[in-house]
């Protein structure tokens, strides 16, 4: 029975094994490589439908794999038009409030949050491949922006400056996204696990929430501070200059965002009432702050909104600014947190709908309408779950939602935005606060908890870090310590002995098994983990104490060779593990 260890030999133990394996034929260099190759960065032959076409039929098909639109426009109904309708006007009234929230969040114009909601949904709905996302500005999204720019560049003091590097940002995240798409580097985005993006996700919404207190209590002066103790102490060092005009009216609102939102959470065909809420609030919040001159008591108002369409901002992109690096490293970060949140909403609503969703796709589409969002005065979007989960419960059936969602928008930016003048700061903070509330997902860390002990110390890693730290803190800490465990789980792999269960042809663990019995003279190991050099001297170690228990229990039990006699025939290393065992 070998080993692997060509130092010494075991005793003899009276069986002999004389099982042959034939050694598989050696496969040539370049075979071997090309197979690797393929296995990791083409797992689903995507030019298995261009094989044995013609030239004009695979000049069809590329066009239809780089814009979706094209394959399943043709086969558009009336009926599928009916659907999308009603979803993109739904959307659209859910939209506009947040777009104008998440812009002031990101320190940004409000109006970006209205251009943000045109172009990018429009790119999206000729190149994504879901039928139910919906495109737009994230609140996690905007908070990374206003941490990580805010602090190389003060928005108050550098508005322009602020902006523009705002839209660089946006660029290269875009093309991060196009790249990891066409360099078939998905799987990157799966490094930020479910138990990562649960933390963050959590810590992202509690840091939003505190920071939308300047908003609700009217504060001038606020830290730019995104953990909880500057916030705190921004709060309660500023008392006497607490509003309780703005703080009552926020406090209204946000009764009310979560009344609705808990009605049809209770009826769900009544979703609209929640989608509509968000409108309905700053329609309501205007006409107050409009009839009883409310921002001459102290609430403070969003103003003038520049009314048309989305200017062209390409040749305001900075490549030449000393901040450069900043904007790289912030395009980074936000595009693969952008693309972890709208592929897993994508793929969410895919599986209720049974179809299927290309990842890789799906980051060109989300990196192609980050660059045209970038030259248009957008900023970050993706496929928010809030905005999403309105599209799917409104009946979409494709893409056009998002078209519709965009001629709203369109429509609001041309001849609406004036009645945007007396809209109340402290209503947008009502808003983002009631949607945020939802991103932090008790169920899922109790159920981390209860699953597995070390997913739930990731989470809470992220949570912490992001709450008491800062957003990147927060992130950086969540991977690396999924990175570790992923390293853990490698190079110290978990190793069963497994039995026959009675009567049956089955193999597993003696342990979580105990009517399973060995095969007298067969020891059957399974080990949970591909074997390389980084595990190779745990596994030789672990499989030599094996053998030892099983030549000393199984075999030289009833022998004369004690137990002293046979740790004689192990290195020093063994020898030491063995001395542990009973």
């Amino acid at each position: 029975m070998s080993t692997g260890n060509g130092d010494y030999k075991y005793p003899a133990t009276g069986v002999e094994c004389a099982h042959h394996v034939a050694v598989p034929p050696p496969q040539p260099f370049t075979k071997s490589l090309k197979t690797s190759l393929k296995e990791t960065f083409f797992p689903d032959d995507p030019l298995r439908q261009f094989r044995n076409q013609p030239a004009s039929r695979k000049f069809i098909l590329g066009l239809q794999y780089l814009f979706p639109i094209l394959e399943w426009g043709p086969r558009y109904s009336f009926q599928f038009l009916k659907a999308d309708l009603i979803s993109g006007i739904t959307i659209a009234s859910l939209a506009i409030p947040q777009g104008i929230s998440y812009a002031k969040l990101a320190n940004l114009p409000p109006i970006l949050g209205l251009y943000s909601s045109f172009v990018p949904p429009l790119v999206y709905a000729m190149m994504g491949s879901s039928r139910d996302l919906a495109v737009g500005t994230v609140a996690v999204g905007s908070l990374l922006i206003a941490s990580m720019l805010g602090s190389e560049v003060k928005a108050n003091e550098h508005p322009q400056t602020y902006l523009h590097l705002a839209f660089l940002a946006t660029f290269f995240a875009g093309v991060f996204q196009v790249s990891l798409g066409l360099l078939r580097l998905g799987f990157v985005v799966d490094f930020l696990s479910h138990a990562t993006i649960v933390g963050f996700m959590g810590g992202a919404a509690t840091v939003v929430c505190l920071q939308q207190l300047k908003g609700i209590l009217g504060l001038d002066h606020f830290t730019h501070g995104t953990d909880i103790v500057s916030v705190m102490r921004s709060v309660f060092t500023q008392t006497h200059q607490w509003r309780w005009e703005s703080g009552v009216l926020g406090c209204c609102f946000l009764f009310f965002l979560m009344l609705t939102k808990y009605f049809s959470k209770r009826r769900p065909k009544l979703f609209w009432v929640s989608a509509m809420a968000p409108l309905t609030s700053v329609i309501l919040g205007s006409l107050l702050v409009y009839l009883t001159h409310a921002e001459r008591h102290g609430v403070q108002v969003i103003g003038n909104l520049k009314k048309g369409l989305n200017p062209p901002s390409l040749s305001e992109l900075p490549f030449g600014s000393p901040y450069l690096s900043t904007a790289i490293k912030i395009g980074i970060v936000t595009g693969i947190i952008a693309l972890a949140e709208g592929i897993a909403v994508g793929r969410s609503f895919a599986m209720f709908k049974n179809y299927h969703i290309d990842g890789n796709k799906e980051m060109i589409a989300f990196g192609m309408m980050n660059i045209a969002g970038s030259c248009t005065s957008c900023y970050l979007t993706t496929g928010p779950f809030s905005r999403s989960a309105v599209n799917f419960n409104a009946g979409c059936k494709t893409a056009v939602s998002n078209i519709v969602m965009a001629m709203a928008v369109m429509i609001t930016l041309l001849f609406l935005t004036p009645l945007f003048h007396y809209t109340p700061l402290v209503v947008l903070s009502s808003i983002i606060i009631a949607a945020m509330l939802g991103l932090i997902d008790y169920d899922a860390a109790i159920h981390l908890w209860k699953v597995d002990k070390f997913d739930f110390i990731v989470c809470m890693a992220a949570y912490i870090g992001v709450v008491f730290g800062s957003v990147e803190i927060g992130l950086v800490l969540a991977v690396a310590i999924s990175l570790l465990r992923m390293v853990l789980f490698v190079a110290r792999p978990r190793t069963m002995v497994l039995g026959n269960i009675p009567n049956s042809k089955i193999y597993r663990s003696v342990d979580q098994y105990p009517a399973a019995s060995t095969v007298p003279g067969v020891l059957i190991l399974e080990i949970d983990a591909p074997i390389y050099f980084a595990n190779a001297g745990y596994l030789r170690e672990r499989y030599d104490i094996y053998i030892y228990i099983y030549i000393y229990i199984d075999i030289h039990k009833e022998s004369g060779i004690t137990r002293s006699k046979l740790f004689s025939y192990y290195p020093l290393s063994v020898q030491t593990a063995l001395m542990t065992l009973k």
